[in-house]
């Protein structure tokens, strides 16, 4: 029951951040009746489980969300720098990293932020491993995208970064 209740506080916050309807009685009317119609139909198709609403990830999520912003910021820069450079030194290269999450919302957590992060991509997903493309050598640091992956560990509880 707290897993609805948490799928409900989110889908509303989510409706009311997307929406931007705050004063419209009929539009928050309907906005709450398509939450609640969702989450019955979450409920009844019997999706609500660990995976489907992680909290245990909420506390560090934010923290996370951070830092990764923060990594792909430099990693944006990086990738100008290659592509306004006269010769850029592109040499894409495919390697694997470990891929410490336990569970399948850690480990798509991990492979996604790999692909957010400018100049890398996930292109294989596996049980203890994900194979990258990167742009350049430059970005094929497999100590910071391991890195990467341990802090996502740390969040779901299954390892230590």
């Amino acid at each position: 029951m707290g897993r609805l209740i948490i799928l409900v506080i989110a889908l509303a916050g989510l409706w009311l951040l997307l929406s931007g309807y705050f004063d419209k009685a009929l539009l928050l009317i309907f906005g709450a009746g398509s939450v609640l119609f969702a989450a019955y139909l979450a409920h009844r198709a019997n999706i609500i489980d660990n995976d489907s609403v992680p909290s245990s990830l909420f506390p560090g999520l934010l923290g996370y969300w951070i830092w990764l912003g923060g990594e792909i910021g430099k990693a944006n820069m990086a990738v100008i720098r290659q592509a306004l450079a006269v010769e850029p030194k592109l040499s894409p290269k495919l390697f694997l990293v470990p891929n410490p999450p336990k569970s399948s919302v850690g480990k798509a957590t991990f492979a996604n932020s790999i692909t957010l992060t400018p100049g890398t991509v996930t292109v294989d997903l596996r049980e203890n491993e994900i194979l990258v493309h990167a742009l350049s050598e430059d970005f094929a640091d497999v100590a910071a995208i391991a890195d990467m992956g341990a802090r996502v560990a740390k969040i779901e509880g299954g390892g230590a970064a």
